[in-house]
């Protein structure tokens, strides 16, 4: 077939190996792409015309690419350098804005801003939105904060950690296994006006104002190996509360059973009281879990439950009805309960 072009196309085999594996990569840039497709149906002599309706090309871009294969070879898959005004702000502006954003917060705010940013580094007449653009670059993001907690040092963090994992993947012979802890200040409170709920094309929609009738808080036994669970109504969270509750898991077990308690190192539970009241009843056996390690602790997993399929978006139009509430739903979930499917045993999940 005639090319109707001054500028002919001719590839050796070892640039032909390259055009076509160019050709069919899926990862190339696609502008690459299709100029190793252009510069392959070129030295085939294929016209101009016949290889933009092909590529979905404009047919002065097809002489452009063919003209510049004539002339510089597989140099012409390249970009060419574009014309522009250049770099306004070199590397010293940007590691001003590196040691700004990284070192003290600002005098008086309390996280940098674009426009802090900007104000601080006037000298080099940088605008906010210039800011903003070499922050993105830098994956730089001052506006964000994330949450860690400097655990205590302790030795024995992973041997406590064992011990409460080892009581739920195997229970003790003649014993029943109870995680136990307070949920407090769960708030009642119901819409000012009533609710909508949902309808096609529409979410459910609520009132934003909102009145408030107090709080309230339970004390919860979860049985690791039924999934069951007793709450209790507490006023206050001290030990004499608590040493009730007790009392009632002493009145409610099978006095043949062991009780094994998992529970944190709240005031409550370690206070002189609460040891001296199970120093005298020692059926109670307590295993503590390591400080700032509640996620240990299973029935906070029940609590987690709670709050989202009920106190999330419950309305409670006394504290009364919040406890009545959370009672029934007790009830419902021991109905269908089962025991978490705990995996953890205690060691570190990975090397420090």
């Amino acid at each position: 077939m005639p090319v109707h072009s001054p500028f002919t196309v001719v590839w050796d085999k070892d640039q032909r190996a390259v055009l076509e594996q160019l050709a069919h990569s899926r990862t190339a840039p696609l502008r690459r792409i299709q100029r190793a497709k252009v510069a392959l149906a070129a030295a085939e002599g294929t016209p101009n015309a016949v290889i933009a309706r092909r590529y979905r090309l404009h047919i002065a871009t097809v002489r452009r690419w063919r003209k510049r294969f004539h002339h510089e070879g597989l140099a012409a898959l390249d970009d060419r350098e574009r014309p522009g005004r250049p770099r306004q702000y070199g590397p010293d502006v940007h590691l001003a804005i590196i040691a700004t954003v990284t070192s003290a917060k600002p005098a008086t705010d309390s996280q940098w801003t674009h426009r802090l940013i900007a104000k601080s580094l006037a000298v080099h007449g940088i605008s906010a939105s210039q800011v903003g653009r070499i922050l993105a670059g830098l994956d730089l993001k001052p506006h964000l904060v994330r949450g860690w907690l400097t655990r205590p040092d302790d030795p024995d963090f992973h041997a406590k950690a064992a011990e409460v994992c080892d009581l739920y993947l195997c229970r003790p012979p003649a014993s029943v296994v109870l995680s136990v802890d307070e949920k407090t200040a769960m708030q009642a409170r119901s819409r000012r006006h009533p609710t909508r709920p949902a309808q096609p094309g529409q979410a459910e929609r609520r009132e934003f104002e909102y009145r408030r009738h107090g709080t309230a808080s339970i004390a919860a036994a979860l049985n690791v190996h039924t999934g069951q669970v007793l709450i209790e109504d507490i006023v206050r969270n001290d030990s004499t509360t608590f040493i009730a509750f007790l009392r009632l898991l002493d009145h409610s077990i099978h006095p043949a059973l062991t009780i094994h308690l998992v529970m944190d190192n709240g005031a409550s539970h370690t206070s002189k009281a609460t040891r001296t009241w199970l120093a005298a009843h020692p059926r109670f056996v307590v295993h503590h879990t390591p400080k700032h390690a509640s996620w240990l602790n299973q029935v906070e997993i029940f609590f987690s439950i709670l709050a989202r399929r009920l106190l999330r978006r419950g309305e409670f139009t006394s504290r009364q009805d919040l406890i009545d509430q959370i009672r029934e739903f007790t009830l419902a979930y021991d109905d269908e309960a089962r025991p978490f499917r705990w995996t953890y045993d205690g060691t570190p999940l990975k090397a420090t």
